[in-house]
């Protein structure tokens, strides 16, 4: 076979995940994969801090994949995610690379919402790679279907999101059952205070790495502010959804109380809208999803982990009822819309309390656009920050300066401006002759 040589080499990784790693299109390593695969495969316990995007899931399946033993019929690896979506997306990256071995490398899904009887049938022959849900995995360890006890590594992809769903209870049983000396990967985009306790329980001096991603905000995306100044909030982002009149809109809130809150506040002022938060149940959560996919609604209310579980197409505006603490997540949810060639709004709803976040932002790099609605239209306005810019400007110049820009004001004289700026380097250039004779 006449194969292209990648990146990946430098790992080296069997021939059939090479070919593998050719078929998929990858040619140069992420950042994260560059940084932690070698870790990976000697058998390091890795806490990795990165985003959606950045490689992650290849970071441990390449590795896991490349060390398992296809002669011992026994379960060496579980992959635990928190949602069905997640962890099927995760299955099916395994058997896209695992097609290309010689030798049968036993593979299975163990999420809930399937057939349990089913599930425990096929648990007979036991697989090599388990990919599920904490919960159906758990459950399946407690009926003696699955023996998780041979796995040297254990995987907890979204930890974050596993511990905003309520699973962390479900890891914490599973890793119980896994021998003392298991390796563990723990990839999340946060690592809260509430997920450190079980991180130190299991992991001995992990190593960490933060990864933050290379691109701040996709160029195709309009990022835009507005004041919710005395106004209600919820009648503004009525107004705001109403207005745009979206193909798709999401908008994102901090909390699931909050989240229920503008949910019920905007169904109430007349909206059709969807929820999406980790207290909806699995089933409502399925008929919700099927429903957005048939276009039954243009609206959507979410939290950050469970909006990060599901992949929705079309998405024309993302806005912001509250900005997000960490900076990544921004990134994130303004990153769902400007898709595929497609142009996006993400548009902030900001309070005075939020000016430190969106001067944090506005480092990073993004530029917004102030707007705010008058007579059902958007309308661009002046910067935020304009007056108080002209005001700090002010306080840092020279009262001299201050003193004969008042008076060349009153007199009108032509050319007044040259002329003081001339003065005043005048005197700012004997001010340092005087200086430097002093220090001589």
């Amino acid at each position: 076979m006449n194969m292209k040589k990648t990146r990946f080499e430098q790992f080296g990784f069997q021939p059939f995940i090479n070919v593998a790693i050719e078929k998929l299109g990858f040619y140069e390593p992420t950042e994260v994969q560059q940084k932690l695969i070698p870790g990976v495969m000697r058998g390091e316990s890795i806490i990795g801090q990165s985003q959606t995007g950045t490689g992650k899931t290849h970071t441990f399946l390449l590795p896991i994949i490349e060390k398992l033993n296809p002669e011992k019929a026994t379960v060496q690896a579980v992959i635990t995610a928190p949602s069905r979506e997640l962890a099927t997306q995760i299955y099916n990256e395994v058997k896209k690379i695992t097609k290309y071995s010689e030798n049968e490398i036993s593979t299975q899904l163990i999420i809930g919402g399937t057939d349990k009887k089913r599930a425990i049938e096929k648990l007979k022959k036991q697989p090599q790679i388990v990919v599920g849900t904490p919960g159906r995995i758990h459950d399946m360890i407690r009926e003696n279907a699955l023996q998780v006890y041979t796995a040297s590594v254990l995987v907890i992809d979204e930890a974050d999101m596993t511990l905003d769903m309520g699973f962390l209870n479900d890891v914490d049983q599973i890793a119980g059952k896994m021998p003392p000396e298991l390796q563990m990967l723990v990839f999340s985009a946060t690592i809260p205070q509430k997920l450190k306790p079980f991180l130190k329980k299991y992991m001995e001096n992990p190593r960490y790495e933060h990864i933050t991603p290379n691109v701040v905000a996709s160029k195709s995306v309009t990022h835009e502010l507005i004041a919710a100044k005395s106004k209600n909030k919820l009648d503004l982002l009525k107004d705001c959804l109403v207005t745009f009149q979206p193909f798709l809109a999401i908008v994102f809130t901090n909390t699931k109380q909050t989240a229920d809150e503008v949910h019920a506040g905007l169904v109430s002022r007349g909206l059709k809208v969807a929820k999406i938060h980790g207290d909806v149940n699995p089933r409502e959560r399925k008929r919700t999803m099927k429903a957005i996919e048939n276009m039954d609604y243009q609206y959507i209310v979410a939290t950050d982990l469970a909006a990060r579980g599901i992949d929705i197409q079309g998405i024309s505006h993302v806005i912001n009822y509250e900005l997000p603490d960490d900076n990544d997540f921004y990134i994130h949810r303004t990153g769902r819309t400007g898709r595929a060639g497609h142009s996006g709004i993400a548009l902030t709803i900001f309070e005075p309390s939020d000016e430190d976040r969106l001067n944090q932002l506005e480092k990073l790099g993004i530029i917004f656009k102030h707007v705010e609605l008058k007579k059902g239209e958007f309308v661009e306005i002046q910067d935020r920050n304009k007056r108080a810019k002209r005001e700090a400007k002010r306080e840092a110049a020279d009262p001299r300066e201050i003193g004969m820009r008042k008076k060349a004001k009153q007199k009108r004289k032509p050319g007044y401006k040259k002329k003081i700026n001339y003065k005043m380097a005048e005197i700012k250039r004997r001010e340092n002759r005087k200086k430097n004779r002093g220090k001589k």
